[in-house]
């Protein structure tokens, strides 16, 4: 066999003296710059919910570091130095125009790690995560370069205390009180609200989607919920990761052995037993995307099932904010993620033969866990849950063709007596239209009043941004004075927010979607007896007729888009509007989807970038 030096003789001198140099300054043998490669990734911005992940990054790739060599138990491997990608915070940027980039951000992060893991070459990545959308273009981005991988969350913030009530805070408690006509009281909730550093404490999407990543089993499922300053982040879990790590590259598991059917079943089936977020209905067709699955709602779970899930099967096991009283480290303090994980394998609601990052089946992953009973208090077990039914609904309708609305059912806070809602249409062009009627004219809505907030789509916003603010308003306006509001549009929500407030109506207005056609006064049914989104005016052919005529005419004297549409004055927005695929595919930046997946397809029939060598047999709960 050649020796390591004999390589080095023989490799190109021009493209190995920087990493020879690189070597030298990493304090790595350079004798291994043509071993394989593995490094450590994260992201940053400009929030407290990514203060935490450099000192993570730091800690794994120290241990990366000394276990490399070429001792019979080291790790013969190059070590490439850390990269990051560049993140935006939600919290701060929902209810302005700011918020266009959030589920962008999601396409940038996958873009840039994509080029540092296929230019780097990567046969080994150990990823750090925040916030909500880098953790997911994270993910996509490991399962296009299908190299052995495995994800950490950086972990959530504690809650805040209000010192003079004694009251949990978060940063929903701050949006809450926005409308407060007390300066001095808002300016006080957000001294308090979030204290310390760490993504959204409360199962909000951030939560939601570590929840998920952690059960379709790219991240250990102990890692999900401590704290980001809990001590394990830096002296536990980077052994352990590396450990992981060196055995998935030694048996060859990847990322799309690991991210099968069952297991995004499994994640989804958890999403509503958390009563998680609506964005993980947009998160997870990209996931599935990228693991190689050209339908999520085809290949993966029907919105027929998915329905049938959430209304007969799944209940709600958890108390945890928006909806409820505790955060994701009170779930840690009774056991963590593993405990919901225990508590529906148990009663036969998951597939527990997938296999995960740990190398380990994910039933033979909680047993090793020892994971607890449910406590009955933070976490319910399934025969006696929080709630009977599970946290989200997809809708159709004359609205929704797509079968793209979703309802988070956990947040519902009243409306829907004998499960429908109807009210009337209060059309604004635009979330910011919405705002400014909340602040100044807050009294000219009504009960049962169904706002309309429309052209903030994929393509419309550009960018399809949540609306946090607006819903949090809502809420404390209906608590204030006892009614129901309710609000739909074709942008998506917080996983903070609560309330009758259905998003991702599709097609979206900017498209031509009957989102588009709904006029001031219109009855809007949602009725989830049948699950349908109805505007009752659509159902005359003539009227429909009329309204899209109107439409087309101001869209053709536009130059072909409608006037209501933001304005894409950035090349990142251009490419949004331009490439945006809808929210029924995830409302990611994808030009010929179709074509790319069977191009994927057809480059692992012919050997390349194998997938699913692991993939189980289903059993029947799937």
């Amino acid at each position: 066999m050649t020796n390591s030096k004999t390589v080095l003789i023989d490799r190109h001198p021009g493209r190995s003296t920087q990493t020879i140099g690189l070597a030298r300054e990493l304090g790595t043998d350079p004798e291994l710059i043509h071993e394989p490669s593995v490094g450590v990734v994260g992201t940053k911005g400009d929030s407290q919910c990514y203060l935490g992940v450099a000192a993570k990054v730091d800690a794994i790739h120290t241990c990366l570091k000394n276990r490399i060599g070429q001792g019979p138990s080291e790790l013969r491997l190059r070590l490439v130095q850390p990269e990051y990608t560049i993140a935006t915070s939600d919290g701060i940027r929902n209810g302005t125009r700011e918020m266009r980039y959030s589920l962008i951000g999601r396409e940038v992060t996958h873009d840039a790690l994509c080029e540092h893991l296929e230019a780097t070459g990567l046969a080994g990545t150990i990823a750090v995560v925040a916030c909500d959308k880098p953790p997911v273009g994270t993910l996509a981005a490991l399962l296009e370069h299908n190299q052995p991988s495995i994800i950490m969350s950086d972990g959530p913030i504690h809650p805040g205390k209000d010192p003079k009530t004694g009251e949990a805070l978060d940063i929903v408690s701050a949006y809450q009180v926005a409308g407060h006509p007390d300066p001095e009281h808002r300016h006080h909730i957000a001294c308090h609200a979030c204290p310390g550093f760490g993504s959204c404490g409360g199962m909000f999407t951030y939560n939601t989607m570590q929840t998920f990543i952690g059960v379709v089993g790219m991240q250990p499922l102990h890692m999900v919920a401590p704290a980001s300053d809990d001590p394990r982040r830096l002296n536990e879990f980077p052994v352990e990761l590396v450990d992981h790590l060196a055995r998935m590259m030694e048996t060859d598991l990847k990322p799309r052995d690991i991210v099968v059917r069952d297991s995004l079943r499994n994640a989804m089936i958890v999403a509503m037993a958390i009563g998680g977020s609506t964005n993980v209905t947009l998160h997870a067709p990209e996931i599935a995307r990228a693991a190689g699955y050209a339908d999520f709602w085809k290949e993966i779970i029907t919105p027929e099932e998915f329905n049938h899930f959430s209304q007969h099967v799944v209940p709600v096991l958890t108390d945890a904010r928006p909806y409820g009283k505790y955060s994701m480290v009170d779930i840690d303090r009774v056991g963590g993620v593993q405990v919901i994980v225990r508590e529906l394998l148990e009663a036969g609601l998951l597939n527990g033969d997938v296999m995960t990052c740990t190398g380990e089946t994910l039933s033979a992953q909680v047993d090793r866990l020892g994971a607890k009973p449910a406590d009955g208090k933070v976490v319910y077990p399934v025969e006696k849950p929080y709630k009977p039914t599970g946290g989200l609904r997809v809708l159709g309708g004359n609205l929704s063709p797509d079968f793209s609305a979703i309802l988070k059912l956990a947040g519902v806070e009243g409306g829907l007596e004998n499960n429908t809602f109807i009210g009337r249409a209060r059309v604004f062009e635009g979330e910011k239209g919405l705002l400014t009627a909340l602040d100044e004219t807050p009294e000219s809505f009504q009960n049962n009043d169904m706002i309309i907030v429309r052209y903030e789509g994929p393509s419309g916003a550009p960018g399809m941004p949540e609306m946090l603010d607006s819903t949090s308003r809502i809420t404390t306006l209906c608590r204030e004075r006892g009614i129901v509001v309710g609000l739909m549009t074709d942008a998506r929500f917080s996983g903070g927010s609560v309330g009758l407030v259905i998003g991702h109506v599709g097609p979206e207005a900017a498209l031509g979607g009957p989102i588009a056609y709904i006029e001031d006064g219109d009855e809007i049914v949602a009725d989830l007896n049948t699950d349908e989104l109805t505007c009752t005016a659509l159902n005359d052919p003539a009227t429909l007729a009329k309204r899209q005529a109107t439409w087309k005419k101001a869209v053709a004297d536009n130059g072909g888009i409608h006037p209501n549409c933001g304005i894409a004055d950035t090349r990142l927005l251009h490419r949004a509007r331009h490439t945006a695929v809808p929210a029924i595919r995830g409302g990611g930046l994808h030009p010929n989807r179709e074509v790319w997946v069977r191009e994927q397809r057809k480059a692992e029939r012919s050997g390349f970038s194998p997938k699913n060598k692991y993939r189980p047999q289903t059993n029947k709960a799937f």
